[in-house]
């Protein structure tokens, strides 16, 4: 499936949809390790961007977003819309993020 067939709306411009296949989720839980801890750590005392955390948040999410995307295909989907982001702290330094959407199958309008 493309990026460009996926979207947080609920159509895609020039196509309509033909099949609702249901809705399609991607989970991951991520923990940062004690070396990237203890950098953020030493980064939250002078203040500003924590890149630690941020490169961990981009990879749980693109994680979590590819697993969908791998759901969506399994079920014959060529396209996901209404795409969303939940994330939940599960334990201290764990934290679950789940992408989730609705699989259809699109046609050209």
């Amino acid at each position: 499936m493309n990026h460009n067939m996926t979207t947080t709306t609920f159509s895609i411009e020039g196509y309509r949809i033909a099949n609702n296949l249901g809705v399609v989720r991607g989970v991951t839980v991520r923990s940062r390790g004690l070396v990237g801890q203890l950098a953020a750590s030493l980064r939250t005392i002078a203040g500003g961007k924590i890149h630690e955390y941020v490169s961990l948040c981009e990879e749980t999410r693109g994680e979590a977003f590819d697993l969908m995307m791998q759901h969506a295909q399994e079920l014959g989907a060529n396209a996901i819309i209404g795409i969303r982001y939940d994330a939940t702290e599960l334990a201290e330094n764990m934290t679950e993020v789940l992408a989730y959407g609705t699989a259809v199958l699109v046609e050209p309008a």
